[in-house]
């Protein structure tokens, strides 16, 4: 069981078990996909947990932000994305609401975000929070 929080409009499907073995059995390429998504989902949460243990609350803001900022999935070293609640970031990091905005209003001082219209411009410069140390 999980929960799960969408930051855009979304739709989600429900597939019973019976449905989804066969279709991993039969259909090759999407099994081959979801295997690497499960994989890859995998070492995103042990690196989450890593993050957790050793890293600021500052830093694992940083790594998120960057994150849902797609930074390095993408030929652009910035990017927007809709407005997410410093709740749900603090919630993200495992931190309160008030640390996301004190760190928040530092990143968009130094330079490493922007506000826009509801919007979050990520600069890639705020990968230098994270690599610090």
């Amino acid at each position: 069981m999980g929960t799960a929080t969408a930051i855009t409009e979304c739709t989600a499907l429900r597939i019973e078990r019976a449905e989804m073995l066969r279709t991993l059995h039969e259909e090759h390429g999407f099994s081959d996909l979801f295997v690497a998504y499960v994989v890859e989902r995998n070492n995103r949460t042990q690196a989450d947990l890593v993050d957790q243990l050793f890293n600021s609350s500052e830093k694992r803001l940083a790594r998120a932000l960057l994150i849902l900022a797609r930074f390095g999935k993408e030929s652009r070293s910035e990017d927007v994305f809709p407005g997410v609640s410093q709740e749900t970031l603090a919630e993200m990091v495992g931190t309160t609401r008030s640390r996301v905005n004190f760190f928040m209003n530092r990143f968009r001082k130094l330079g490493f975000i922007d506000y826009n219209g509801g919007g979050l411009q990520v600069h890639s410069s705020l990968l230098s929070v994270v690599l610090h140390e």
